[in-house]
This record gives C-alpha cells, sequence and structure tokens, in this order.
C-alpha cells in the first residue's frame, strides 16, 4: 500500500477515514507512545487528521495536534514536539480530490522501507486494541511549528534582502518561504497565497505549464526570480529572471555545484540528467544515482561523504539541514545562490543542455508489464549497460534511459537522455516499444 512517499489516493476510494482510524491503530501496535499529527489544505484533510487522531488516542498514544502546516514543518515538528513518529495527511502535488498519509521518523526521514512493512503488516492484521477508558492518549496542540520552521529556515542562510522575489504558493502550504525572506529583508511578491485545498489558481503542482502566471510576472517586473510551491510545500520549483521556468535537472546541478567540494557526493534518482555528474566531475566530486523517491535520496544522504540531494521532480534535501525534502528551504537556498552568485539566468547559461524527454504510458497493470519489460532488455542488451535498482535503466554510449513503474500513480513513466536530438528521440521510441511490446 506504502510507496516511496506513503499513499495517496482518491477520497472515498482508497482514502477514507477508516483507513485512517485503521492506520492510527496500526501505528499504536506498532509501538509508539507519542505522534505528532498534521494535515494540509485539502478540504478532506481536517476529518482525516481527525479520525488518525481519534483512533491512536483510543489506543493509549499520546497525540500532538499541529493543525494545518506545511509536510516539512511536520517532518521537522517529530523532533521539535519529542514524538515517536510523524503522520501527515496530504497528497502533496496530486489533484484536490485526492489525499493521503506520509509517515516521519524522528531524524526527519520518512520512513523507509523496513518502517513501512511494518505498518502495512499491523494493517494487515489489524484488531485494534483499545486503551482503557481511564489509559486513553492525551492531546495536545502544536501549532507553532510552522514559526519554528521560519526560525531554522533563516539560521540556514545568509541573505541580505537585497533580492526581489515572486512567490506562487498555489493554495498550499508553504508561507514559510515568505515569512521567511520577508524577515531576511527581501521584497517579497505572492501569488495564489490563501490556502485553498481547491487549488483555485492552479494546478498543485508546479512545472512550466502551471506556472505560466508566474512566469509572466516575473517577466514583467523587475523581480530577480519567482519560486513556486506544490500543495504541501515539499516541492520548489524556480523562473530565472527573464521569466523562463528553470529544469530540474538545472536545479539540481546549481545546487550541487554550490555544496559539493573535492572527494564530497550528491545523491539523486536514476532519472537525473547527465549534466549533474558533468558538473560534480568538474569539481572533484561524483553523484551517486538512487532509487527514484526521496526517501531513497535521504537513506543515501545519511553518507558522510554525501552533502546534497535532490530529485529533479522538486524535492531537495541539505542532510546537515533536514533528512526531509523542504520546499522553503530549498527557496531561501536559491535566494542565497542568486545574491551571491549573481544572475539566475547567467548561472543557468553555464551548465551544459542534453536534450531529455519523459513521457508516461497509462495503465492498470505496472508490475506485469515492467516485469515483462525487464525480461525483454535481458535478451536484448549486455548485462552491463543495464540497471534494475529501479525500473530498467539501460546505458547507451552516447546516453541512457529508463522505464520505471510510476510509485502512486497508474503510470509507467519513460525517460531518456542523449547528446543529440535526434538521438533521444529515438532512445525514447526504442523503449516505448518495449513498453507497447509487454503490454
Amino acid at each position: 500500500m506504502f510507496g516511496t512517499s506513503g499513499v495517496r489516493g482518491p477520497f472515498g476510494g482508497l482514502i477514507t477515514p477508516e483507513l485512517a482510524m485503521s492506520l492510527g491503530h496500526a501505528l499504536a501496535a506498532t509501538g509508539l507512545d507519542r505522534v505528532v499529527v498534521g494535515h494540509d489544505a485539502r478540504t478532506t484533510s481536517p476529518l482525516l487528521a481527525d479520525s488518525a487522531s481519534s483512533a491512536l488516542r483510543s489506543a493509549g498514544v499520546d497525540t500532538v495536534r499541529a493543525g494545518q502546516v506545511s509536510t516539512p514543518a511536520l517532518a521537522r515538528g517529530v523532533e521539535f514536539t519529542d514524538s515517536d513518529a510523524g503522520l501527515m495527511i496530504t497528497a502533496s502535488h496530486n489533484p484536490p480530490e485526492d489525499n493521503g498519509f506520509k509517515l516521519w521518523e524522528p531524524s526527519g526521514q520518512a520512513f523507509g522501507e523496513a518502517r513501512r512493512a511494518e505498518v502495512e503488516a499491523a494493517l494487515n492484521a489489524l484488531e485494534p486494541a483499545y486503551a482503557s477508558w481511564d489509559a486513553i492518549g492525551a492531546e495536545e496542540s502544536a501549532e507553532q511549528l510552522t514559526a519554528q520552521h521560519v526560525d531554522a529556515l533563516c539560521d540556514a542562510v545568509d541573505i541580505d534582502g537585497s533580492c526581489s522575489v515572486v512567490v506562487d504558493l498555489g493554495n498550499g502550504m508553504g508561507n514559510a518561504t515568505v515569512e521567511a525572506l520577508l524577515r531576511l529583508g527581501c521584497e517579497v511578491q505572492t501569488l495564489n497565497a490563501t490556502p485553498d485545498g481547491r487549488f483555485p489558481g492552479r494546478p498543485s503542482e508546479p512545472t512550466a505549464a502551471t506556472c505560466a502566471t508566474l512566469c509572466s510576472v516575473v517577466a514583467n517586473t523587475d523581480a530577480d526570480l519567482g519560486i513556486a510551491h506544490d500543495g504541501d510545500a515539499d516541492r520548489m520549483m524556480a523562473v530565472d529572471e527573464t521569466g523562463s521556468f528553470v529544469g530540474g535537472d538545472e536545479l539540481l546541478a546549481l545546487f550541487a555545484r554550490e555544496v559539493v567540494s573535492d572527494g564530497e557526493r550528491a545523491a539523486a534518482p536514476l532519472n537525473t540528467s547527465l549534466v549533474v555528474d558533468d558538473v560534480l566531475e568538474a569539481q572533484g566530486g561524483s553523484l551517486t544515482r538512487t532509487k527514484v523517491g526521496d526517501v531513497y535520496v535521504a537513506e543515501a544522504a545519511l553518507d558522510d561523504d554525501v552533502v546534497f540531494g535532490g530529485e529533479p521532480s522538486g524535492a531537495w534535501i541539505w542532510p546537515d539541514e533536514a533528512l526531509c525534502p523542504d520546499g522553503p528551504l530549498a527557496a531561501c537556498k536559491l535566494v542565497e545562490l542568486v545574491e551571491q552568485r549573481g544572475s539566475l539566468a547567467a548561472q543557468r547559461a553555464t551548465l551544459a543542455s542534453y536534450p531529455l524527454r519523459r513521457t508516461t504510458v497509462e495503465t492498470d497493470q505496472k508490475a506485469e508489464i515492467m516485469a515483462r519489460v525487464r525480461d525483454a532488455v535481458r535478451q536484448t542488451y549486455d548485462s552491463e549497460r543495464i540497471s534494475t535498482l529501479d525500473g530498467v535503466r539501460i546505458e547507451y554510449d552516447d546516453g541512457w534511459a529508463l522505464v520505471r513503474a510510476s510509485g502512486t500513480q497508474p503510470l509507467v513513466r519513460l525517460t531518456a537522455e542523449a547528446r543529440d536530438e535526434r538521438r533521444v528521440d529515438e532512445l525514447v521510441e526504442e523503449v516505448r516499444q518495449l513498453v507497447d511490446d509487454a503490454r
């Protein structure tokens, strides 16, 4: 049930108050004594938080109610509130009809495979155990988590306030970015700043297509850059001063170049561009490729010599600060980078540009298709060119391609990169044919 980013689905379908209660009892069955519970602005989130909290307390677990909060604030709040785990009610960047659950360790890291498996086993074997009437869990409020998050952001960067920034919150939970930048002296203009789980301003996921208004505003003002968050603010994407959307691989390369020194590493998933390898190699560093999912990037970031991790989708991790993807932290780090290194457009211009294609195939038979693709690839390509760490990645002399099942949606994702446009189109068609033959 739990994918790489928790569990998500349509409210009233997969996600119900009954599932929230079962999850609360399952968490109690794993031996937790104290859980901090928060939720995003989706219309169904408060009642799911109520259901989960009620089940936890009825099983004798103390709950800390964080209220409406961003995912990074909740993840950091597990330690702040001295809790054993964090439960965030959110579907992140999914559409408004969806909801879901994310689980967090006291370290601020998402539950890994072992912890997720433990919770799933408790769910599957569930027989709710209720505490006696005089031993139910206590409940307290911790609505200060956003303020504590803002304090941590301000401490994490050196900003003199010379930047003008447009922040598109997407009607989500990224207000910590605004508060921190204002406190640091920046000029800030906001778009879609009112939390609203219907996401009336734009779709929740910040992409080049959904951030057209942000691009236009930045292009037609004297802003130095634009920032965009998703619904729960664990993601951050950006727009340079010309109004051009900055690709996730470019951001990953810029952040990694700023942080990684000789002999150090960054961590990123298998679908990351070669431009990141090039940047790190020039600095004497290297890139460790992980499975897709910020939980795997965070696990790699536990190594002492991994000083940064990220995903092109917009999740960024500085392990010295936090092991959760933190959109507001990334926003502040990017403003710091622009203040210290100059124009974001000029910094982008120093990066190589390789054509990269990403597309998807809709299917409700992900597992079967991926099994057939693996078999076909093993019969077609030399073994040293194949990685099955996460999906199927094929290395070519002049590029690479990845076929991978989505962890949260009924999709198979196809990604390819090469040194020129003609070749990347050939690679996309090659792996698309593999998937078509497997259907």
